[in-house]
Order: structure tokens, then C-alpha cells, then sequence
């Protein structure tokens, strides 16, 4: 039995348990699934200041972070006790674009010649890390959600809004892969 959690599960079992996520919160308790809120509820739940955005009870949306808790806890102990020790399979082709863009570390769950800890403070950390993570913070905040939120719950749930945002999702995710990155390493290498 552990040797299945250990492999990789094709998309169309993976994909049904990640959907099937939608239903058993809206049955459990009403609750709709998304990850970009509980960052909300933690930053009211611990700034002082009396901002508006933050004014509200937080305490009714505690089991969202006990969600996200959940998930971080399932991911470290995936990665480390349930890991086959295979390295991240990429495709082929991404991995020879990506070679011919100047990434050559492909041994952890990101590339550490974008992601490492060694491009925090560089032109490339400021780019990617912080400059990147304002996008998708203000992303998020401007769609009114996340991925997660409008992709899955809301397609589920079949809103109009949530498509129009899963559609712009993808389109910024294509001109972001094929556009801009290609550009951003040909300034900074």
C-alpha cells in the first residue's frame, strides 16, 4: 500500500480527488474551497491596526487556516517520507528550453537558478520573487480569488466570473511562459 502513495498518480485520479474537495466542503459545512482567503484571515487575526479589509471576524473562517495548515503538513510529509527519491519529472521539451534560457538545475522542486536561495538578493530574485509574488498577490486580490478557488470551486459551481478569471489565469500564464520569460533572461541572463 505505500508503495502506491509513493508514485506519481495519473491526472484523472488526482484530478477527481482534488474535485471531489468542492463537494464534501460545501456538504461538510457551506464552505467554499480556496487558499488566497486564509492569507487574509492571518493578517487579521494578527495586525493590530484597524483596516477595514481586516475588520471582520476572523475567527467564523478559523478552519480555512486549519485547511492550509493541512496542506503544508501534507506536503512536507509527502516530500519527506513518502518521497520515491525519483528527482521531479519534466517534460523533455520544457527541460531543453529551459536549458537554452540558462537553467541548468533541475535536482530540487524548483529551479534553484531562479528559485534558490542564492537568487534571493540578485536582479533575478528581485524579479521573479518579488516583483512575481506582488503579480500574483495582486492577481489574486483583483480576480477576487486564487487558482484554486476560481478553477475549482467556482467553475464548479458554475460562475460566469470564475471562468472569465480561469481564462485570464491561462492567457497570463502563456504570455508569462512564452513572452516574458524569454525576454527576462535574455536582460538579466
Amino acid at each position: 500500500m505505500l508503495e502506491i502513495i509513493k508514485q506519481p498518480w495519473p491526472w484523472y485520479v488526482a484530478g477527481v480527488l482534488i474535485g471531489l474537495i468542492v463537494p464534501a466542503l460545501l456538504l461538510i459545512g457551506n464552505k467554499p474551497f480556496g487558499i488566497s482567503s486564509s492569507l487574509r484571515h492571518m493578517c487579521a487575526a494578527c495586525l493590530p491596526a484597524k483596516l477595514p479589509f481586516f475588520s471582520y471576524n476572523w475567527k467564523k473562517e478559523v478552519w480555512n487556516l486549519f485547511f492550509v495548515a493541512g496542506i503544508l503538513v501534507g506536503g512536507f510529509i509527502a516530500t519527506v517520507y513518502l518521497s520515491n527519491g525519483e528527482p521531479v519529472q519534466i517534460a523533455a521539451s520544457t527541460k531543453a528550453q529551459l536549458i537554452a534560457l540558462g537553467v541548468k538545475d533541475f535536482s530540487g522542486l524548483m529551479p534553484s537558478d531562479i528559485f534558490g536561495t542564492a537568487q534571493i538578493f540578485s536582479l533575478k530574485g528581485l524579479i521573479f520573487l518579488v516583483f512575481g509574488g506582488f503579480m500574483v498577490g495582486f492577481g489574486t486580490r483583483y480576480a477576487g480569488g486564487c487558482t484554486s478557488g476560481h478553477s475549482i470551486m467556482g467553475l464548479a459551481n458554475l460562475q460566469l466570473p470564475s471562468l472569465i478569471a480561469t481564462i485570464c489565469f491561462m492567457i497570463g500564464g502563456f504570455i508569462s511562459t512564452w513572452v516574458l520569460l524569454p525576454i527576462i533572461f535574455k536582460l538579466i541572463g
